[in-house]
């Protein structure tokens, strides 16, 4: 990595008006500009999770994910999503950290849930390295193909 990540994770009332517009942005960035997905985004579920974020020393957000809790997406299975690199930090190592901070903050505030994503399809040999499995056939989410996983 670059330089060292300060991670945070906090509940939604914890953002900055500041860092939840970074937030907003680097979602929309990659996933409607960059990926050319058009989706809502704003999707009522960020009240409701948890929010890890990866900063830089110059405090600048570099890596997040959002943390979501069992039953609020996936019946018995905590949820990872909007999993999301700044584009000058990939290939830096930043993204399996990232992965590694989300598995163990859903692990530390949901002890012994499975965990699930939706991962897009190209990326699941990434996902499946933390121990992730498809559970779904491929599916259209945003014009991206996509596939259910699961851990535990």
């Amino acid at each position: 990595m670059p330089t060292p990540i300060t991670w945070r994770c906090h509940g939604f009332d914890d953002f900055s008006p500041s860092r939840l517009y970074d937030v907003l942005a680097l979602r929309d960035a990659v996933f409607v500009v960059e990926q050319q997905s058009i989706y809502g985004d704003v999707d009522g579920v960020d009240r409701d999770c948890l929010h890890l974020l990866g900063v830089d020393d110059a405090g600048a957000l570099v890596a997040y994910a959002r943390l979501i809790a069992p039953g609020d997406k996936y019946p018995d299975a905590a949820a990872i999503g909007r999993v999301v690199l700044e584009p000058a930090c990939r290939g830096t190592g930043l993204g399996r950290a990232l992965m590694a901070e989300a598995v163990a903050g859903c692990a530390r505030h949901w002890p012994g849930a499975p965990m699930m994503l939706s991962a897009q399809a190209d990326k699941q040999g990434f996902y499946q390295a933390f121990g992730f499995v498809p559970v779904s056939e491929p599916y259209d989410d945003g014009g991206i193909p996509h596939v259910t996983m699961r851990r535990g």
